[in-house]
């Protein structure tokens, strides 16, 4: 068993607290012990420890307060419960602050060795890396119905924009491209029937067709390009 394992004892009574020291470090555990839940929590805000024991019955705050606050603050960390005036009422709130163990005193030196081999396998079975990756997921998904909301804003207002103008390019060229389209057709028919007025209706026809394209083309091509340029805007937002 590896020294850099740390256990903090927390317990009111020397006797107690030498005692269970002596068991874990003939294990070749480092203990370190406090008398009270206060300096307890000034440890393990200044060091870093692979396991608590404490007692229940302390002068101050309890040794179950104390399991909360550490469960609150560092919930990987295993804390194992002792006492000697256990009640159901105790057990079930240390069972509800997620501590490992609740062992009732008399300790035999197998209860301590047990319950302390049982909370750190425990605790390399559920690793830190496990709950910070569960944070940073949360941290991430949590701003996304905002960013939806806000492209959702965006492609609304770059539509109501757009519409107007692709609107009136339709309504000008609509009639032209209408009316090219069944003179088309009608003088293909007319021109199956009598080949030499082909002649003269392009002849004539000619300037104003040329003249429809001058006047249609560019507010056919400044619709095209506002539609397009609008759905690669909001294909990129999106």
């Amino acid at each position: 068993m590896s020294a850099t394992r740390k256990i903090l004892v927390v317990d009111d009574d020397p006797v107690v607290s030498k005692s269970i020291g002596r068991v874990l470090s003939n294990k070749g555990y480092a203990v370190i012990a406090a008398q009270n839940g206060e300096e307890a929590l000034r440890k393990l805000d200044s060091e870093k420890y692979d396991l608590v024991f404490t007692d229940i019955k302390m002068p101050g705050m309890s040794g179950l307060e104390v399991a909360e606050r550490v469960k609150a603050s560092q919930p990987w960390l295993p804390v194992v419960i002792v006492t000697g005036y256990g009640t159901d009422a105790s057990e079930a709130r240390a069972a509800a602050a997620g501590v490992s163990g609740f062992l009732r005193k008399p300790l035999s030196p197998e209860m301590i060795v047990g319950s302390t081999e049982q909370a750190l396998q425990e605790a390399e079975a559920t690793p830190v890396a496990e709950t910070v990756a569960v944070e940073a997921d949360e941290a991430v998904i949590a701003p996304m119905p905002e960013i939806a909301k806000a492209g959702n804003t965006l492609k609304n207002i770059a539509l109501f924009l757009a519409a107007p103008f692709i609107g009136l390019a339709y309504v000008i060229a609509m009639p032209f491209v209408g009316a090219g389209m069944l003179a088309w057709m009608g003088g293909k028919a007319l021109f199956e029937k009598a080949p030499i007025v082909k002649t003269v209706v392009m002849t004539v026809a000619t300037p104003f067709i040329g003249l429809a394209f001058i006047l249609v083309a560019p507010i056919v091509g400044i619709g095209a390009l506002g539609w397009y340029g609008t759905k690669a805007l909001l294909k990129h937002k999106d």
